[in-house]
């Protein structure tokens, strides 16, 4: 990147940002169309005929199960966006959690969130700068009882420097649990190259990081190289398709959504949804523990 580039950060920033702020309006639309839950649910739910919303709770309960949190316990939720997962999290635990954001647009949808739900006590929300997620400074070493993530590492082009920075916020014995975006090889798409003609036009439509989707060995190497031990790596949708939070019927309110940057994001579901369709878009999920000792 040269002096004179924007940095892929801020752009991700500008994506989510409202319209009024000068953003392009993401956020404006996947609230309208998801309200305030934006990650894929759990696939049995999916498969039980359950709603969206329903599923993605599920999978929330089933990470926090995994993750042992608990009331009393102090908990960071990065990318926490319009806060729905992290308002229901700290609601299900009785944990505290703190959701982070790099957009003060989404933040400030999230605080109002919380507040509706009756749970600011519980759920609070910071924005940080756009590259504050490589060291996550804010915070000292030891600071919180478990790290999670939604769907949001897939944004970021250093995601070592996150999960380094994320395991030194954790505790001993903390875990880190989270949910994300990959690229995976499927049926007759197995090359990089025949995967990339599908992955690339999502990444650059979605404000993803540049360079193609992460994997889910991929992720649980950075997680190891952090120094945390990986307990789980699951492909949420195992030998099919992923469509999950945005299932096949619900296309036409996507592709005719109307809003803030409405061809823009006409344009990323469009390309999300040939890599759906090819099989070659997949969501994994992850729990890893910080050492008790050294």
């Amino acid at each position: 990147m040269t002096s004179t580039e924007t940095p892929h950060e801020t752009l991700v920033r500008r994506f989510y940002d409202d319209a009024a702020v000068g953003g392009e309006g993401a956020g404006e639309a996947y609230t309208a169309l998801m309200e305030e839950v934006w990650h894929h649910g759990d696939l049995a739910a999916d498969r039980d005929g359950v709603s969206p919303l329903e599923a993605a709770v599920r999978m929330e309960r089933q990470l926090m199960t995994i993750a042992g949190v608990g009331p009393g316990d102090h908990v960071l939720d990065f990318g926490s966006g319009p806060g729905g997962a992290t308002v229901n999290m700290a609601e299900m635990t009785g944990a505290t959690f703190v959701g982070v954001s790099n957009s003060e647009s989404l933040s400030q949808r999230a605080r109002r969130h919380a507040a509706d739900r009756g749970l600011r006590n519980l759920a609070r929300f910071a924005t940080i700068g756009d590259l504050d997620y490589r060291d996550l400074a804010l915070w000292p070493d030891a600071s919180f009882d478990a790290v999670t993530f939604f769907e949001s590492v897939c944004h970021l082009p250093d995601k070592a420097a996150f999960f380094r920075a994320a395991a030194r916020t954790l505790k001993p014995g903390g875990r880190l649990v989270g949910l994300d975006w990959l690229q995976r090889p499927f049926g007759e798409h197995q090359s990089e190259e025949q995967i990339r003609a599908f992955i690339d036009p999502v990444c650059e439509h979605i404000r993803l990081a540049p360079g193609g989707l992460g994997t889910l060995e991929g992720y649980a190497e950075l997680m190891r190289a952090a120094g945390l031990r990986v307990t789980h790596a699951v492909d949420a949708f195992p030998g099919e398709p992923c469509w999950g939070s945005t299932p096949p019927e619900d296309r036409e309110a996507w592709l005719t959504y109307s809003g803030p940057s409405g061809d823009v994001f006409q344009r990323g579901k469009r390309a999300l949804d040939a890599a759906r369709g090819a099989g070659v878009f997949t969501v994994g999920w992850w729990a890893a523990t910080r050492p008790a000792t050294v």
